[in-house]
């Protein structure tokens, strides 16, 4: 699968209570061809990483209502879609209006990756936003479907870039992981949100000196 037609994939999903940034567009907040400027940015991006010997990749759960969401990039608000662009040499435009909306674990994210210089790439299990019925504006966990159908992007995409290791952040992220490397090392570490800030950013710093060593 090419980037072309991993996007094109993801572009074709739909799925009750989720929003797919890469082909809906949320009438509040979005710009008129905000699907396509995400589209595009991920494009971009995986092909950038392509070309770059990936370090890690990252993964999630799913994305939150503001920050994924919004920019159609894992662990990625409007606060941070500057950052996240200029790490791969890209210039990537806000799909969204209005004032810039950050997200407390994006925030976090961006502390622990600004002390890391080799290339990381970001993604989630489920790569569409769930959220509660009848309230797009929240969150909630992907479905054991939801999952199998995320695992099959995330197989695709350990293909396409090949990373050396594989960080699992959180339990959700880490059973996925497991499942799918192949020589890719599983490294598990505590999700910031719910008071896990500190542990998480101790256990990347911690991963980070070991594998300079």
């Amino acid at each position: 699968m090419t980037p072309i037609q991993f996007v094109e994939a993801l572009r074709e999903m739909s799925l009750g209570d989720t929003f797919n940034p890469y082909s809906e567009r949320c009438v509040r907040y979005d710009r008129k061809d905000a699907p396509q400027l995400r589209s595009q940015a991920l494009r971009s991006m995986i092909e950038a990483a392509i070309e770059r010997e990936i370090d890690s990749l990252w993964i999630g759960r799913d994305p939150g209502h503001r920050g994924g969401r919004r920019t159609g990039l894992a662990f990625t608000d409007d606060v941070h879609l500057h950052e996240h662009a200029k790490r791969w040499g890209l210039s990537i435009l806000r799909s969204t209006r209005g004032p810039r909306i950050s997200e407390r674990t994006a925030a976090v994210i961006w502390k622990a990756l600004a002390r890391i210089e080799s290339p990381v790439f970001l993604w989630n299990v489920f790569p569409m936003h769930p959220h509660q019925p009848g309230n797009p504006f929240s969150n909630r966990p992907h479905n054991a479907r939801e999952r199998r159908i995320g695992e099959e992007f995330l197989a695709e995409l350990i293909l396409l870039l090949q990373p050396r290791s594989l960080v699992a952040i959180g339990n959700d992220a880490a059973n996925s992981a497991r499942r799918l490397a192949d020589r890719q090392q599983v490294i598990k570490v505590r999700h910031p949100s719910h008071g896990g800030q500190a542990k998480f950013l101790a256990q990347v710093s911690k991963w980070m000196k070991s594998s300079t060593m």
